[in-house]
């Protein structure tokens, strides 16, 4: 299995031109029988499952859960949870608060340990109170997993004030 991670405020030129290069390089693992894996959330697990379903690669998506129910999303989540579940093949819970950035990132360690490969879009930049990328690659190589670290020329990455207000301005599914 493949996932992904990255930085969460990607902005919608990057993820645009990443959803083409996703497209691309996952194609090979559909070839091979294989399937991707990913975290319900806006911006990279969305661009992620489009070029995962143009690719012919299944997706399986992974949803929180309480007390084995599904849990209520962010509303900013939402519509991306209703694209990401109608591309997905398979869905499974995961018992993890998704307002709680350490549960995220303990739930992302959780699902990267039953994968083979990691595509990580990610500058370099350290890890910090709202970014947990950078821990994750180095949480990936350390239990052996292959990385391709991907960051095009011309990605970016929003500011913080535009990132808050993409968050706002996202409507409830």
């Amino acid at each position: 299995m493949i996932a992904v991670v990255g930085h969460p405020d990607l902005t919608a030129p990057t993820l645009a031109m990443l959803e083409e290069e996703l497209r691309r390089r996952l194609a090979e693992f559909a070839l091979a029988g294989k399937a991707g894996l990913v975290r319900v959330g806006q911006g990279l697990p969305v661009a992620f499952g489009r070029a995962a379903r143009a690719a012919g690669l299944a997706l399986v998506t992974v949803l929180p859960s309480r007390n084995g129910v599904p849990d209520v999303l962010e509303s900013c989540d939402r519509r991306a949870a209703g694209e990401l579940l109608l591309l997905s093949e398979q869905v499974r819970l995961l018992e993890y608060d998704p307002t709680d950035r350490g549960a995220c990132v303990v739930a992302d360690e959780s699902l990267l340990r039953s994968c083979a490969r990691l595509l990580a879009v990610w500058d370099g930049s350290p890890t910090d109170g709202r970014d947990a990328t950078a821990h994750l690659v180095a949480f990936a190589r350390s239990s052996g997993m292959d990385v391709e670290v991907l960051w095009p020329e011309g990605a970016g990455r929003m500011t913080r004030d535009e990132n808050a207000l993409t968050r706002h301005r996202s409507l409830p599914a």
